[in-house]
């Protein structure tokens, strides 16, 4: 029977007002206890996680965000750690060579953070009227560029790729239409026209420009690409026996860490029992969590945010990292196979 999960110390645990709850922190601390040694936060974000394993017992924690405002952010609470503490400037596929030695644990939280949806400013929500940016690093094309700009056809497969939105086409031939007549530069102005192409949402429905406002975050900060990659980083970085947790928000984030666990830990499926059976491999990993984890009542009551979470759990062995094509863990890459 799996141990009850340990709670944080109510000292310890955000608050409702807090820009970001760690998701699944609980779980993360009771499935790779004991926390000790150097833990790298490649998502430091608002600094959830990396206070919650500093507090847990590591010895040191290497936080590292793309965004500038994570990083300014972190001089408000960053103090009482002193040297246990290093925060790097980078994105998390670079995280073995800006960590620079061995570790014994990486977490990764994926998707847009709490901080960046509640900022209208930074373009990430239609919740509130924004500028169209949706920039994680604040640098390079933004949303508006990509919109203003793609061909058609690229836009209906980033939507129905990263964001699998089955009226794909009909809503970028709608955005390119609108944008003939006037750049679209807000947010608000790219949630009504999506959502003139949908049906209205019935209650206790998703608004109709959430899967492609999702789809098009991802292809601005091409996360699923650096999702394959840090994932490969995590390998190479990670010292025999330590952790790899990674937080997922749907469903292709989700399969895409499944996938690249699968592989590594030797637990690849034959595709039907007639296929010629795998070749024996060494696992790089062996898996903590046979399943996601997902969370339970009483964190889905304190952060509804948290629902579509999923949490998975790798222990490293001490065989050597391999190199994975990105499409072997299916990530799509909508581009034209011309301009691959």
């Amino acid at each position: 029977m799996r141990k009850p999960l340990p709670r944080l110390a109510e000292t310890d645990r955000p608050s409702a007002d807090d820009p970001h709850v760690p998701v699944l922190i609980d779980a993360i601390l009771r499935d790779c206890a004991p926390i000790s040694g150097v833990w790298l936060d490649g998502t430091l974000g608002a600094g959830g996680y990396t206070r919650a394993l500093l507090q847990a017992g590591a010895q040191r924690v290497i936080g590292i965000d793309r965004d500038p405002l994570a990083l300014q952010m972190a001089a408000d609470w960053t103090a009482p750690f002193g040297d246990r503490l290093r925060l790097v400037a980078g994105v998390f596929s670079d995280l073995d060579a800006l960590a620079g030695e061995p570790l014994d644990g990486v977490v990764l939280d994926l998707g847009v953070s709490s901080m960046q949806l509640d900022q209208a400013d930074r373009g990430f929500s239609f919740m509130k009227d924004g500028p169209l940016d949706m920039r994680m690093s604040q640098s390079g094309d933004s949303a508006a560029d990509l919109v203003n700009r793609a061909d058609e056809g690229v836009l209906a497969d980033i939507l129905y790729q990263f964001g699998e939105e089955r009226a794909s086409r009909r809503i970028a031939r709608a955005i390119v239409a609108s944008r003939a007549l006037e750049p679209i530069t807000t947010t608000a102005r790219l949630a009504e026209i999506v959502a003139k192409c949908l049906p209205r949402p019935k209650p206790g429905q998703s608004h109709p420009a959430t899967r492609s406002f999702q789809a098009i975050r991802i292809a601005v900060n091409t996360e699923f690409a650096e999702l394959a990659e840090g994932l490969a980083a995590a390998e190479r970085a990670l010292k025999p026996g330590g952790l790899l947790a990674v937080v997922t928000f749907h469903s292709l984030e989700d399969r895409i860490v499944k996938r690249f666990l699968q592989l590594a830990s030797g637990h690849e499926a034959n595709a039907n029992r007639y296929a010629p059976a795998k070749t024996d491999t060494t696992a790089r990993f062996d898996m903590v969590t046979r399943k996601a984890v997902a969370p339970d009542d009483v964190e889905l009551a304190r952060n509804p945010r948290s629902r579509s979470a999923k949490l998975r759990i790798a222990r490293r062995t001490n065989a050597p990292a391999l190199a994975l094509d990105p499409a072997d863990l299916g990530v799509p890459d909508p581009r034209p196979k011309g301009r691959r």
